[in-house]
């Protein structure tokens, strides 16, 4: 999603493209300018919460464009409109993820807990906090105007209160669990083409992982046709995003995630994928192979360590 100065010119894109087609984003974890996933990534994992005292997965401007949309969050008809449409989908591929295991025991099917990173107005949240297999749900979103309208959203709800919580951190500064303890599912939706160092911001997520279970996100490939869906004709023409929601140059294709986490990293394995596609009048859709173009969701299990 894009700095907020607004969309590229494809004059701007042309020559971008010409000088470096396709740069790998996911970029080693020490921050680059180049925002870009390097092969000098190390295979495994620095130690996050840890490694850069100085680094940050904040960025200002993103807090005050989604500080000015907080309190139309919960509007279905409002700005967030097409994250309404799209939570169904998220649980889809979360149920999907967790039941192709084939190796090994069967995952848990009850007492699931959730930590969902960058939850803003609590969308997935409360979903996922009603759902009948959950045991807990840790919600984090470093931007205090946005949580506010989560929890008070929430209050509305006497039976969440016991199984969702609400908490106004960014990542780095989350206590990370000790191993086995942690998530079943780490949820990160729609948060990776916002900050300015994914494969840093990564490393932040992965250890709140239990092993075997799942981190599942969902972002766009950076393409000439997400360009123009996203910026052109969703924010420019259609308006049915704000303007300014998207940076293309912040998208990321779903081979830099696979090749992020099972070349550059350990412990990963079962990396899954779903293409989704907008359509307007008719909500979200799964198109097979549209991951390649566009939308789409990316899971990853961590391995569960032998006993």
């Amino acid at each position: 999603m894009p700095p907020r100065s607004g969309v590229l010119h494809p004059r701007q894109l042309r020559r971008l493209t010409a000088a470096s087609p396709r740069p790998n984003r996911l970029a080693a974890s020490t921050p680059t300018p180049s925002r870009s996933l390097s092969a000098s990534a190390p295979v495994s994992a620095p130690k996050p919460h840890s490694t850069d005292s100085a680094f940050s997965s904040v960025s200002p401007d993103e807090v005050s464009h989604f500080s000015a949309l907080a309190s139309s969050w919960w509007d279905p008809q409002g700005p967030s409109r097409i994250l309404h449409l799209m939570n169904p989908l998220r649980h889809d591929f979360i149920r999907s993820c967790r039941s192709s295991v084939l190796d090994g025991p069967p995952p848990p099917s009850t007492g699931l807990r959730y930590l969902d990173i960058g939850c803003g107005g609590g969308i997935f949240a409360e979903s996922a906090a009603r759902l009948s297999t959950t045991a807990s749900v840790t919600a984090i979103d470093p931007t205090s105007e946005v949580l506010s309208v989560a929890k008070s959203h929430a209050r509305r709800d006497p039976a969440l209160r016991s199984k969702l919580t609400y908490i106004n951190t960014p990542i780095e500064k989350l206590p990370v669990p000790k191993t086995p303890e942690g998530y079943d599912v780490v949820s990160v939706f729609e948060v990776v083409e916002h900050v300015s160092h994914p494969a840093q911001f990564l490393d932040l997520c992965t250890p709140f992982v239990k092993p075997g279970g799942w981190l599942v996100l969902s972002t766009i490939a950076r393409t000439w046709i997400s360009w123009l869906t996203t910026n052109v004709v969703a924010e420019d023409l259609l308006r049915i995003v704000p303007r300014g929601t998207h940076d293309w140059r912040k998208y990321i294709n779903e081979e830099e995630l696979r090749g992020h986490f099972l070349q550059k990293r350990t412990g990963w394995a079962e990396p899954r994928c779903m293409g989704v596609v907008y359509v307007p009048g008719l909500g979200w859709k799964e198109v097979n192979g549209s991951e390649k173009i566009g939308n789409y969701f990316f899971g990853v299990r961590r391995v569960a360590e032998s006993t």
